[in-house]
């Protein structure tokens, strides 16, 4: 009789905390320049989440390429985020761009309209992961954004 209580109370405890539905990807938001010198330039932007469910998890963003003016220029292989339980969180997006990769004489004629317009265009394009107790789930990432570039 024992064991069946302590088994029942297991079975009740993994069956309150399931993973009831993926948490919801709900976009990236704040792309900016954050420093710039002549060797590299930094871009930050955070992607947004809201998880439903009772426990947590784990982001991966490994492979997260970013474009600048249309042209493959970083990729993100950064880090693996803790999802918490039942809240909207965000995870950062950094990406440190080498100037020497903007001035290739593919990207000049692009670096030269930016600095015309004074806007730089900058997307997001890929997956993040969602792994929690062996189930995965993929959320495609593709945001674009026009930042206004001081001079």
């Amino acid at each position: 009789m024992k064991k069946l209580i302590i088994l029942s109370t297991i079975f009740l405890t993994v069956i309150s905390c399931a993973v009831r539905e993926k948490p919801e990807f709900l976009g990236v938001k704040n792309i900016e320049i954050s420093e710039h010198n002549s060797e590299y330039i930094t871009i930050n932007a955070e992607a947004l989440f809201k998880n439903p469910n009772d426990i947590g998890g784990k982001l991966i963003t490994n492979g997260l390429k970013v474009y600048v003016n249309d042209n493959d220029i970083a990729t993100i292989n950064a880090a693996t985020f803790d999802v918490p339980a039942h809240k909207e969180f965000s995870i950062p997006l950094t990406s440190k761009i080498p100037t020497d990769s903007l001035l290739t004489s593919r990207n000049i004629t692009s670096l030269i309209g930016s600095l015309l317009s004074k806007t730089i265009k900058v997307q997001y394009k890929g997956d993040i992961k969602y792994k929690v107790f062996g189930f995965s789930k993929s959320y495609d990432i593709d945001k674009t954004e026009n930042i206004k570039i001081k001079l």
